[in-house]
């Protein structure tokens, strides 16, 4: 009965939605990921353009600041493309989030998309 007990537990974790957090390296490497992806995706007129959101993107503290940059990046990219392009490059840097939040900050499919 023994052997029953941590596959019991992981499954109770996984039907709360509370599976464990990453580890401190892969969080720390993603979110170095993700930071140069927001930034490669202004490109040099954008960082040029709109140096406050290039800062605050540079020189975010962890990755939840990251995730609450995606709207000024989304406005700064929509003013130098437009907001459809804006809104792909979003969702590209989007999925590079998954696995690293906290559940209540993952995105969630939007009804307006179909």
């Amino acid at each position: 009965m023994l052997w029953l007990k941590p596959n019991l537990r992981n499954s109770i974790y996984g039907l709360l939605g509370n599976p464990l957090p990453p580890s401190d390296s892969v969080l720390e490497n993603g979110t170095e990921d993700i930071r140069e992806a927001m930034l490669d995706v202004m490109g040099e007129a954008g960082q040029k353009n709109y140096p406050n959101v290039a800062r605050r993107i540079r020189y975010a503290s962890d990755i939840q600041a990251l995730w609450y940059l995606r709207g000024d990046l989304m406005a700064a990219l929509a003013a130098l493309h437009s907001e459809s392009v804006a809104r792909d490059k979003i969702a590209a840097v989007s999925g590079r989030f998954n696995g690293l939040l906290p559940n209540g900050l993952n995105s969630r499919p939007s009804p307006l998309v179909g």
